[in-house]
């Protein structure tokens, strides 16, 4: 794939796609949102990728929409740009495999939509956090934030349009944890590693467990749960795994 705004590497069935767009701060032009869309629409059906960690880098995430295109936008010309807006957060959250967001710097308006879409957040120290788009007379996205945070802080999160330092995020639940900065990406691309070696078909059932019980009762919940645990236990991998464990297990005890 031709990629102008995005790098893509890989390394141990971690696929690291970086936004690059350092001289806008990544804002979010059309193109990058494009690339953003194609690029994990190619990722989803790619059986050697087992985790994605989604970052701009250990001193940019995104500063959200790229105010001079938004600018030009009236109400009868608006709906290309936001179906493009709508395909990248979809093609994020729908991303069969498990995606990790690191974020370096600040995480604004569309830039934080960004993150929402992702299943774990890390931060670095210099991260901010702030869904803008109140600021600017537009409505933002709710779901998911609610379902991260709550209903009662996502409120806050978005009639606000407050600034949130990594630390106030981690408080609210909203980042999983705060590293150096510098740290960042060496930090998250370790955790995304040991993630990536456990089975590839297990992580994208479990991911999508995540969305399918979110709506339904606790009786429907526990069924989903008791049928995707019996497709698991006993499979050869299963087994494989369970005689490395208890092999290395055995070996600790012996030292």
């Amino acid at each position: 794939m031709d990629l102008k705004y995005l790098l893509m590497q890989m390394d141990a069935k971690v696929a690291t796609v970086t936004i690059n767009r350092p001289d806008k701060g990544n804002a979010l032009a059309p193109q990058v949102l494009d690339e953003i869309a194609a690029l994990f629409t190619s990722i989803a059906g790619r059986d050697d990728i087992n985790v994605v960690v989604f970052t701009g880098g250990e001193k940019y995430f995104s500063a959200g929409f790229d105010l001079n295109e938004i600018r030009q936008l009236e109400k009868v010309s608006n709906e290309a740009y936001i179906d493009l807006f709508h395909r990248a957060y979809r093609a994020i959250l729908f991303c069969p495999q498990p995606v990790i967001c690191a974020v370096g710097g600040a995480a604004i308006a569309g830039g934080f939509d960004l993150t929402m879409m992702c299943d774990i957040r890390y931060a670095s120290e210099r991260a901010k956090f702030g869904q803008r788009e109140i600021v600017l007379s537009l409505t933002p996205i709710m779901d998911p934030l609610w379902r991260i945070i709550g209903l009662g802080r996502a409120k806050e999160v978005a009639l606000t349009g407050r600034i949130y330092d990594a630390y106030e995020a981690e408080k609210m639940g909203y980042v999983s944890k705060v590293f150096p900065e510098g740290k960042l990406l060496e930090s998250v691309s370790a955790i995304a590693r040991e993630m990536a070696s456990y089975d590839h078909g297990c992580l994208k059932e479990t991911k999508q467990l995540t969305h399918k019980l979110l709506n339904e009762d606790l009786d429907g919940a526990m069924r989903i749960q008791e049928w995707l645990f019996r497709s698991y236990i006993g499979s050869d991998d299963n087994h494989r795994r369970i005689d490395a464990l208890q092999a290395k297990l055995a070996a600790a005890r012996k030292k």
